[in-house]
């Protein structure tokens, strides 16, 4: 399903990320509780190994990205968060209700563009 990059959130949105880590070890990703897992295998030993990928959410994952990318971060009126590039249009602004979710959108826009193809399950 397609949905509009400043629209995503929750497990579509940090897929999206996921998408644009171009994690090659990731085999595939999946909606569990209302979170997106990944499984990588053999990670642990001959084990394979899975964890919650939530960048919108957690600082610990999205930070570095936001730190690589040099994405800026305004808190606007209402409490909501503006985020942008310095090497995108200054015009194209991406916006959320925190600021890892507008940062998050800001990445995947400057990664895929406006629009993205989801799987319907995360949708």
């Amino acid at each position: 399903m397609k949905i509009k990059t400043s629209e995503l959130t929750g497990a579509a949105l940090d897929w999206a990320v996921a998408k644009c880590e171009d994690e090659t070890d990731v085999l595939f990703a999946y909606r569990q509780y209302g979170k997106l897992l990944v499984r990588q295998a053999g990670c642990h030993e001959t084990h394979d190994s899975e964890w919650p990928y939530e960048p919108s959410t957690d600082w610990a994952q999205g930070g570095p990205i936001i730190e690589r990318e040099e994405i800026g971060s305004l808190h606007e009126a209402r409490g909501v968060w503006s985020a942008s590039t310095k090497w995108e249009d200054p015009a194209k602004v991406f916006y959320g209700k925190t600021k890892l979710i507008a940062a998050m959108r800001c990445y995947v826009a400057s990664k895929l563009g406006d629009e993205v193809e989801v799987p319907d399950e995360l949708a």
